[in-house]
């Protein structure tokens, strides 16, 4: 099925150009089916590029899907042109008497900072609280599935004495997990970050299943079995040549930065790499969406807040 995202957004135009088919306001209204709404929380700074990446994958499931997008109003974005903010993001305020199937929250270039010195903490804080009522199921994808673990369950952070960066493979620790139906024992996965959840948080949280991981990276996928929410700590949703922008970033910074692993062939920066990784990327964002049809309400005004000692009660 078609996705439908904002008419005459970057990314309605990069879609088509790749052939996926992006269904108008109205021809979605004419419709008789309710579309499942997505809310993407995009603390990207590379913000038409992720938005891409992630309707993208949403497309490539036999469901109409809805996406809208949210920014915070407490810091504007550097790197985004005001214009397009204004187009096609909202805020909180603009969104809080909405109700979404689920809600996807990005990774953000705050990772080596405390939660609570990132600018916009306090408001991320009040958006997870609001979703307690007007949303039925989150994911967090690298920073946002840390912090969205932080929030809730106050699973803390590590810092590693180096960045993760480059193509690792995750072994599938929870095959029965219908989130991870279709995985072979292990996939490639890129991972760009210098910090993970701590796995004693994690295993002192019965609730929680690691579902992938890594020797050299970590826990990269977790559930949150009772509700179905996913906290997914690496990348399934980069593009072939993001890895090598954000290394060509880091060099210019420091030129000792080291080759991401195992992305380029040959080791050699001049190769043009391969992608590994999307198939598994649709076969993610497929499942969760299966799943999501199936579990949601058809009435989204009757979703019930979830217990007190879920989603940022105390944090």
């Amino acid at each position: 099925m078609p996705i439908k995202v904002p008419d005459r957004s970057p990314a309605e135009a990069a879609l088509q150009q790749e052939g996926v088919e992006v269904i108008p306001d109205a021809t979605a209204l004419r419709q008789d089916i309710r579309p499942l709404r997505i809310l993407l929380l995009n603390l990207m700074p590379t913000k038409i590029a992720t938005e891409v990446q992630i309707a993208r994958l949403l497309s490539h499931t036999p469901l109409q899907i809805e996406l809208s997008l949210l920014t915070t109003a407490t810091y504007q974005p550097r790197n985004t042109p005001f214009e397009h903010l204004k187009a096609f993001y909202r805020t909180l305020d603009e969104v809080k008497d909405e109700r979404f199937d689920g809600m996807i929250v990005t990774g953000a270039p705050v990772e080596t900072l405390p939660f609570e010195k990132v600018d916009y903490w306090t408001e991320l804080k009040e958006i997870l609280a609001w979703s307690r009522t007007n949303v039925f199921r989150r994911f967090g994808i690298c920073w946002g599935g840390q912090a969205l673990l932080y929030a809730a369950y106050g699973v803390e952070k590590i810092q590693y004495p180096e960045k993760l960066f480059g193509v690792f493979e995750q072994r599938v620790q929870a095959p029965r997990s219908e989130l991870m139906r279709g995985f072979p024992d292990s996939f490639p996965t890129p991972v760009s970050r210098w910090t993970g959840v701590d796995p004693r948080g994690i295993a002192a949280k019965p609730e929680l299943r690691v579902l992938a991981d890594s020797p050299q990276t970590g826990i990269g996928l977790v559930e949150h079995v009772p509700t179905g929410d996913v906290f997914c700590f690496n990348h399934l949703e980069y593009d072939t040549e993001t890895l090598r922008n954000e290394f060509t970033r880091d060099v210019s910074l420091n030129p000792t930065t080291a080759l991401p692993h195992n992305y380029f062939p040959g080791n050699s920066a001049a190769a043009d790499p391969a992608n590994t990784w999307r198939a598994y990327g649709y076969l993610m964002f497929m499942n969760w969406i299966t799943t999501l049809y199936r579990d949601t309400l058809y009435d989204l005004s009757a979703l019930s807040p979830r217990p007190e000692n879920d989603w940022g009660a105390g944090i």
